[in-house]
């Protein structure tokens, strides 16, 4: 198709394509091509109304004004739809045996204090007590010493810190260590709550339209770098919770399922310095190098 060929229903794809050839970054042109195509083929099988594309329309720029510096519906959108965890997928396959990674989220904080191996993230002491432990390995099974590990996780009523300023305290259950020479991990925590993404825009219309609810299931979030290795970014998965099956932004792996096993034993509640019965969570992380 020239570039003065005339729009038709029949042609209308590759018209617009042919309109782009001088574009000045090659990437730009077959990114447009590949989203025009599958844009106009869509249209063409959905035949929508023109009150229908209207309403479209109306949507996503509801979701444009929803964005501000603290909330990005766009993301959210992403999320919803699969795309953050498919684009996730593509930019970090993993060789055999390395750890799975998913979506960071939203309230990762850069400058969480760096703790001492074992110390508790929960500075309010709210909840129900959880130790967590395990080692960071290469692929071939060394241990990694001096592997940073930065952890964070929503507490027992499923809100992060960052989300209930002046209720809990800055940096609660936020955390991160450094490994030893045996890449061995430990801290402790309380045992983390599902919680709803953001429903109150048109996102969360958009899934009470299709029927989905808007729940996370519970989870610990991690960052892992080691000296000449892929950085990871991954969660860990309670894997009894109500939404492990049907997470609504699908970051659950069957492989970052990890039991939260409750411990009753006096003998192992003292061994593990609670006063109480707790939580016990053994996970190990495999970094692939690069």
């Amino acid at each position: 198709m020239s570039e003065q060929g005339f729009f038709t229903e029949a042609t209308s794809a590759e018209v617009v394509i042919s309109r782009n050839a001088k574009a000045r970054d090659a990437r730009l042109a077959e990114v447009m091509a590949i989203l025009t195509r599958h844009l106009h083929a869509a249209v063409k099988e959905i035949e929508p109304t023109e009150a229908e594309w209207f309403e479209a329309i109306r949507f996503l720029t509801a979701t444009g004004q929803m964005c501000t510096d603290w909330r990005q519906e766009f993301i959210l959108l992403s999320d919803v739809l699969g795309v953050s965890m498919l684009v996730d997928a593509i930019n970090n396959r993993k060789p055999s045996g390395a750890s799975e990674s998913t979506v960071l989220g939203p309230f990762h904080i850069a400058d969480a204090p760096e703790l001492p191996m074992g110390s508790d993230i929960c500075l309010d002491r709210k909840g129900e007590p959880m130790l967590v432990r395990g080692a960071i390995r290469s692929t071939d099974g060394t241990p990694l010493a001096n592997a940073k590990i930065d952890v964070w996780q929503a507490n027992d009523e499923g809100f992060y810190d960052v989300q209930q300023k002046g209720i809990q305290p800055d940096f609660n259950l936020r955390g991160v260590f450094r490994t030893g020479a045996d890449g061995a991990y430990w801290f402790k925590g309380v045992k983390p709550r599902f919680y709803p993404i953001p429903d109150d825009g048109p996102v969360g219309r958009l899934l009470a339209a299709l029927g989905r609810h808007p729940y996370r299931p519970a989870h610990l979030h991690y960052i892992i770098e080691a000296e000449g290795h892929a950085r990871l970014i991954t969660h860990i998965f309670d894997p009894d919770d109500p939404y492990i099956r049907s997470d609504a932004v699908f970051g659950v792996k069957e492989s970052l399922l990890a039991k939260f096993d409750r411990i009753s034993d006096p003998e192992k509640i003292a061994e593990a310095g609670f006063d109480r019965p707790f939580f016990l969570v053994e996970h190990d992380f495999i970094l692939a190098p690069g």
